[in-house]
């Protein structure tokens, strides 16, 4: 009976790697797909602009974060204001957006002060405060850590010429701190997020979602999904825009990316923060999340060295398994993202992998979150307030 059991194991586990390794092989192609996409795209005119209003809502601050205001008023664009929401007089990003207004004085940038609570959601909340103050049709929603060059908005809104595209988004990579939890989730969104990202874009032949980093959309057809109020009480609200407009429309994914700063997570917080991503995810895209298990190829493979003996079979795809792991990481962090520091960080990716299971494990086995300093309950990506 041990016997069989263990061979039904290794059976399991070799098949696992062997599935990893598929993974791997298609996600390389794909950030190859999209790296020569990005490359076609450095000769492209643009004469799409029209007038943008780009609206952040702010709860606090982040690290880095007037830089990232700065970035937003160095674009080259011709017209373009900046909203920011903010639920509090006193909340102390207003300091920074009051420097902001000093450093440039010609620029359209303006505060909404959001008094109201429409919802679990307080960033989508702010949002529906803000929209009816934004000017123009096309609008841009994006985090308040996020820096981007002075093409982007030329880039991101360009897609939307066409009248069948109903969302623009795009990539990030993550600028860490020195603590080591903060290096663990750069690495996380270079190597394992963008993969997955552009992986689903590949074999869904396209994507039906949005990411915070970049939300283009018009405002015609933010309305004729119910607006931002339809959102409320979802947390992954990114998520659930661009699935909602997919019913409709395409989404494109811009071969621009921009930059966030990490804060300098220590590894509770880290684990605290990935735990929640973990389970909107889970919440968001079931099917595909669950799928996560053949993906993981270093835990598999490392089974299969134990429950094979160390036989030399399994050793090789021990090895295969590290090699195309390494080549997927380069491939979508240093190529796709630009991201000099992955090549720096590949001795942690090990270290990554082994955590992200424990992750997707702890994430199947609860409902409860943290975000923002507050308990939530996690149902079906709506939240309520923890008691």
């Amino acid at each position: 009976m041990v016997h069989w059991t263990t061979f039904a194991l290794k059976v399991v586990s070799t098949f696992g790697t062997i599935s990893s390794l598929i993974y791997y092989l298609i996600s390389s192609r794909s950030a190859a797909r999209f790296h020569a996409e990005q490359l076609a795209a450095h000769s492209r005119e643009f004469s799409f602009m029209p007038p943008v209003s780009i609206l952040k809502p702010l709860k606090g601050t982040d690290p880095g974060m007037y830089e990232s205001f700065r970035s937003h008023c160095l674009l080259d664009y011709p017209q373009y204001e900046i909203l920011f929401g903010v639920s509090e007089a006193k909340d102390p990003a207003l300091e920074l957006v009051e420097r902001l207004k000093i450093e440039f004085p010609e620029k359209e940038i303006r505060v909404v002060l959001c008094e109201r609570n429409l919802g679990a959601n307080t960033k989508v909340s702010n949002l529906a405060q803000m929209l009816p103050e934004a000017r123009y049709e096309h609008l841009l929603v994006n985090d308040s850590d996020i820096r981007v060059e002075t093409g982007y908005l030329k880039s991101v809104i360009a897609p939307l010429e066409d009248k069948m595209t109903g969302l623009v988004t795009c990539l990030y990579r993550g600028k860490p701190s020195a603590t080591l939890g903060s290096r663990l989730e750069a690495l996380g969104i270079g190597t394992d997020f963008a993969a997955g990202v552009l992986t689903a874009r590949y074999l869904e032949k396209g994507i039906r979602f949005g990411m915070g980093s970049t939300l283009a959309f018009r405002r015609t057809d933010l309305q004729s999904i119910g607006g931002f109020e339809a959102l409320l009480d979802y947390l992954a609200d990114d998520y659930q825009l661009g699935f909602r407009l997919a019913a409709e429309k395409k989404i494109a994914l811009s071969e621009t990316f921009v930059e966030t700063s990490l804060p300098a997570y220590s590894l509770r917080d880290f684990w605290h923060h990935q735990l929640r991503w973990a389970r909107t995810v889970r919440d968001s895209r079931r099917s595909g999340y669950l799928g996560l298990i053949f993906t993981f190829g270093l835990t598999w493979a490392l089974l299969t060295v134990i429950l094979a003996h160390g036989a030399r079979w399994a050793w090789g795809l021990l090895a295969a398994t590290i090699a195309l792991r390494v080549v997927q990481a380069v491939t979508t962090g240093r190529l796709c993202l630009q991201d000099r520091q992955i090549v720096r960080l590949l001795w942690l990716l090990p270290l990554r992998d082994l955590i992200a299971v424990a992750i997707w494990l702890a994430s199947l086995l609860g409902h409860t979150i943290r975000w923002r300093g507050e308990r939530f309950y996690l149902q079906k990506g709506k939240l309520a307030k923890r008691r």
